[in-house]
């Protein structure tokens, strides 16, 4: 008990100090504490060590990672602005939405380093996207996406192509939605990781199990709602993120803030399909190398590094910006909070 206060509070000295939650609220009992695994600040910046790649000069364009956000709507402009945006600050190379046709002008306008694709909705959005899809490291499906029939259809097959070749895919906000329609699309695809909150969790699980999961086992059930998707990972976001692929769990409890401005998902997806793809690099090296198989697989890596590095953008701007940060403001912190964890 006395390691896991330890790891939860890690570098304590170097944050200014924020009133701590009660031990009951972060977590139900002595018991949930065993069946958790924290890292501590050293382990963790040995794994992100492992995962992030070094900037280097003879390196080109793309190396670093090709990412593609599939969401954007007439009413949902700023979440795929945020996903993308956030992949791009936190070290891709290239940062792609598909978009529909309305969207496209208002996310365009955001900032001129995405590349955006007015396609989301026409009569040939699948073949249109799908031609795009060899340049892709990753996929980040969900934010924006809306739930037009004729869209959640195109999202469904481009989740279908990723799979065949192998992309790392994060599902946020309405590709939940879709995947809660429809389990089987992710079912056994381990490349695949989930970021639900409390509610769209509840949701998936219900429509899994045809029950509510025990709020006083998290743990239980989110490990349990992974093996049955065939284990993929899933990241049971809330006041402290608890990650798991069915096997191993991980946890990051240390606090961000108590604003919860509407965009901090799509950061945490934005960053997360960036290093997934990194993760996944490393860990094909690897095995390359003939080195014995890492203590977590690479979508909890990535899980865990997002995980982290949201908690601190939003730790550093609410520090300056306080009731009206938002995350806009999140994002002018990716690289200082970066520096700061990985570096």
């Amino acid at each position: 008990m006395l390691s896991l206060v330890a790891a939860v509070f890690a570098n304590s000295m170097k944050r200014p100090a924020i009133p701590s939650f009660p031990a009951k609220d972060l977590f139900n009992s002595i018991e949930q504490m065993r069946k958790m695994t924290t890292l501590n600040a050293g382990q963790l910046l040995e794994m992100a060590k492992s995962v992030i790649p070094p900037l280097q000069y003879n390196k080109h364009k793309g190396q670093a990672g090709r990412v593609a956000v599939i969401g954007g709507c007439k009413e949902y402009t700023g979440a795929p602005y945020f996903a993308a945006i956030s992949a791009l600050k936190a070290g891709a190379d290239l940062s792609h939405v598909f978009c529909t046709d309305e969207a496209a002008p208002v996310i365009k306008s955001y900032s001129p380093e995405l590349i955006v694709h007015p396609v989301l909705d026409s009569d040939h959005s699948v073949e249109e996207i799908l031609q795009w899809m060899p340049r892709f490291h990753s996929l980040i499906v969900g934010p924006g996406l809306g739930r037009e029939e004729h869209i959640l259809k195109t999202a469904s097959a481009v989740i279908e192509q990723a799979k065949e070749n192998k992309l790392p895919i994060v599902i946020d906000a309405d590709g939940l939605f879709l995947v809660t329609q429809n389990p089987a699309l992710i079912k056994g695809y381990t490349n695949a990781i989930l970021t639900p909150n409390v509610a769209e969790f509840g949701r998936l699980y219900k429509k899994i199990f045809n029950k509510d999961p025990d709020p006083e086992e998290p743990v239980v059930t989110l490990k349990q709602l992974c093996r049955e998707l065939g284990h993929v990972t899933i990241v049971h976001k809330g006041i402290h993120d608890i990650i798991s692929n069915g096997d191993k769990v991980l946890t990051y409890s240390m606090h961000g803030s108590p604003r919860r401005c509407g965009g901090q998902g799509d950061l945490l997806s934005g960053s997360m399909g960036l290093f997934a793809v990194w993760a996944k690099w490393a860990q094909e090296e690897n095995t390359k190398e003939g080195n014995s198989p890492p203590t977590y697989q690479h979508g909890m890596k990535a899980a865990y590094l997002a995980c982290a590095l949201t908690r601190e953008c939003s730790r550093r701007a609410f520090e300056i910006n306080g009731r009206s940060m938002t995350t806009t403001d999140m994002i002018v912190q990716i690289h200082s909070a970066f520096e700061y964890l990985f570096s």
